[in-house]
């Protein structure tokens, strides 16, 4: 038996810290070795972070990066290291390095730049045009970068005719409620159609908007797991692969053999990787990391969101106020989670139409959160307001005007706390209320970081159930899950005196956002259609608003933001 014991290591940069994520790199290369591993794998981009954005417009930032990582390389030996890293040849490109005895053997330029949805690579790297394989011992692997291997054939397919028996992908992949069981079932797809084992390393972590799930796995050569890591935390995933089933499969299995080659590409070069390479004497148990179910995923991914985007930005706690409703109850607890109850400070801040239950609500889930809890009362400084105002607004009767005083009297407070104490202000309000516009700008939507910003109603929801459960203990006073919504602005309010009753709201601007159907072909599932028109010219007018909110935690498949463009001024009513 021929055994090739590798090591992916998924772990969490930051855009930027070229020194942070060098010794993370490191530590990485330190820890592979001490498994054994012959080959050590990091994710896509993991000298830079990902994704740099307009950071790759500064050829400084380039070149230092370029010089982290030769200081890398000189630190490997006795392993072959498999970085990623930006590249400047004349061009930029998305670069993975093969290091092997302390030095550079040879780079690979990813040849398929995704430009859809969240990512632009486009727009900063050139498309690599070259393909190898490498040869370790008795070990011939291919190395791709993410988008490379979500086309079938391409740059694999090359590899594996060249006689590549490892396929390995280095990427930074996003994640959005079931990418995971999406991409295992396309990686199982692949290894079972290039019978060859195939090791895919993903970055873990928080950047702005986006969570890298981590979630690195490995198949086999005829689509079977052989190893999964850890999702939303940091891991290293060791694996014996015995390269002698890759033959066997391929004497049963021909597939392969003769790919069309692209008449854009060149040949496969071949690059033998100096340094001594011996088989391990005892055989490890790769580990298969169970996979969350959807709501303790969506959670774990909220947490790692909101607690990278404070710790990498230099905060050391977060405010928010706390309402008595079960949005701001959620933001609360997966804010508790992520950062510890110390780091925590809830503010209670009622009016006159503040109601006995929020007030009581409000006090018991911060005091079994172990929360910091303040109440400060807004009443006088309504009153002060309105008095103020009475002039200009003579002779006309309260409305939404004087509501939304209210919540921006809460934004003040807020925001005052943030600068005299330095801490971040989490806003509190979910996908459903930010696409219909039902949140008041500079009110409840100003603030640094919105957790919920992707999180429809009906999800939160779900959440709020599960909060008991997560903690085995009593955290979530049931009346918060149980009453009707509202945002307590006037006597006896409620949001489905605006709104649609969230079970019906959601599924169409579900339709709406995130497929981009016609009303007509939403109303024809079974909808309203004044209803629908309703929802849709609802979402269409909020534009502007959306475009002035805080970052927020991408888990939908369409997020606001960074994953869903449109211009606010826009006539267009199809």
């Amino acid at each position: 038996m021929r055994t090739l014991r590798i090591a992916l290591a998924q772990i969490n940069c930051c855009v930027g810290d070229l020194a942070g994520n060098r010794d993370r790199i490191l530590d990485g290369i330190r820890a592979a070795k001490a498994a054994g591993a012959q080959i050590a794998v990091f994710p896509e981009l993991a000298v830079t972070g990902y994704p740099p954005e307009d950071l790759l417009l500064k050829p400084q930032f380039i070149v230092d990066g370029m010089s982290t990582l030769q200081e890398i390389a000189a630190a490997v030996e006795g392993i072959c290291a498999i970085v990623g890293f930006a590249q400047r040849t004349g061009d930029t490109y998305n670069a993975a390095a093969v290091i092997a005895e302390a030095k550079v053997a040879a780079v690979y330029h990813k040849r398929l730049l995704p430009n859809y949805g969240v990512f632009d690579e486009a727009r900063y790297f050139e498309r690599g045009d070259g393909n190898a394989i490498f040869t370790l011992g008795d070990a011939a692997f291919g190395v791709t970068i993410c988008e490379d291997i979500w086309r079938p054939g391409g740059p694999a397919e090359e590899q594996v005719a060249a006689g590549a028996q490892l396929l390995i992908n280095i990427s930074a992949s996003p994640y959005y409620m079931a990418k995971g069981e999406e991409r295992e079932r396309m990686l199982a797809t692949r290894a079972a159609d290039h019978v060859a084992y195939f090791a895919y390393c993903n970055m873990v972590g928080g950047q702005d908007e986006l969570v890298f799930d981590g979630h690195s796995v490995i198949y086999g050569p005829e689509g079977h797991l052989v190893a999964r890591g850890k999702q939303f935390g940091e891991d290293l995933v060791v694996a014996d692969l015995d390269l002698t089933a890759v033959t066997r499969a391929r004497l049963k299995n021909p597939r392969g053999r003769e790919p069309e080659q692209d008449d854009d590409e060149g040949e496969v070069a071949r690059i033998v990787l100096g340094g001594e390479v011996t088989s391990p004497v005892e055989h490890v148990a790769a580990t298969v990391a169970p996979v969350l179910d959807e709501a303790d995923e969506v959670w774990a991914a909220l947490c790692t969101g909101l607690r990278d985007y404070v710790r990498k930005n230099g905060f050391a706690r977060v405010v928010l106020g706390l309402s008595g409703g079960v949005d701001s109850a959620i933001v609360a607890c997966i804010a508790a989670d992520a950062l510890g109850s110390e780091s925590v400070t809830c503010v209670f801040m009622p009016s006159e139409f503040s109601s006995q239950a929020s007030r009581e609500d409000a006090g018991a889930l911060a005091a079994n959160l172990g929360v910091d809890y303040r109440a400060i009362p807004i009443s006088g400084t309504f009153a002060a307001y309105k008095d103020m105002l009475a002039e200009p607004f003579a002779g006309r009767a309260e409305d939404i005007t004087e509501e939304n005083l209210q919540a921006r009297i809460r934004g003040n407070i807020l925001m005052a706390l943030s600068n005299k104490f330095g801490w971040l202000v989490l806003t509190t309000g979910n996908k459903s209320e930010m696409a219909c516009g039902y949140a008041t700008l500079y009110g409840d939507m100003a603030g640094g970081f919105a957790v919920l910003k992707d999180v429809p109603k009906t999800l939160v929801y779900r959440l709020a159930r599960r909060v008991d459960e997560r903690v085995g203990r009593t955290v979530m006073p049931e009346r918060i899950i149980t009453r009707p919504p509202t945002a307590e602005l006037k006597p006896d309010q409620t949001d489905q005196d605006t709104l649609p009753p969230y079970e019906i709201l959601d599924p169409i601007l579900d339709a709406y956002i995130d497929e981009d159907m016609a009303p007509k072909d939403i109303a024809a599932l079974g909808y309203d259609p004044e209803m629908v028109l309703r929802v849709v010219r609802m979402v269409d007018r909020s534009e502007y608003k959306r475009r002035q909110a805080p970052p927020g935690v991408k888990i939908t498949t369409r997020a606001f933001g960074r994953d869903r463009r449109l211009p606010i001024t826009n006539r267009y009513k199809g």
